[in-house]
């Protein structure tokens, strides 16, 4: 008799008001999540990218938003953000190969989506 494990797969999501202190939540969630599942190796990766992310929504729509991270068979952590904002943003709206330039030494922001478009496996 052979047993076979299944793939240790799972799901959690995430509703988050528009609210200011949303990135934060999401990402202590991350981390309770990732820690809770021992995967520390991707802790930090992933926490930037949801908190960016969330942060965009907040930042750009008027609603709320919703986080979700799957942990997918080959072992890879999957993160996604949607909100109310009925537009995609550059430069997931364009092909792949189209790139974010990085933000002026001098701004304050606009960093988020190059820090996802580095970090981000597409």
């Amino acid at each position: 008799m052979v047993t076979v494990a299944p793939p240790d797969t799972w799901v959690y999501a995430l509703r988050l008001p528009h609210d200011p202190r949303a990135a934060r939540v999401a990402r202590m969630t991350v981390r309770a999540v990732l820690g809770g599942h021992g995967r520390h190796e991707v802790l930090d990766a992933v926490e930037l990218l949801a908190f960016e992310l969330v942060t965009n929504t907040y930042l750009h729509t008027k609603g709320p938003a919703s986080l979700r991270m799957t942990a997918l068979s080959d072992g890879r952590v999957r993160v996604g953000v949607w909100d109310s904002h009925p537009y995609i943003p550059a430069p997931f709206a364009k092909p792949p190969g189209d790139r974010v330039p990085p933000a002026d030494v001098d701004c304050e922001g606009g960093r988020g989506l190059y820090l996802v478009q580095e970090y981000a496996d597409w």
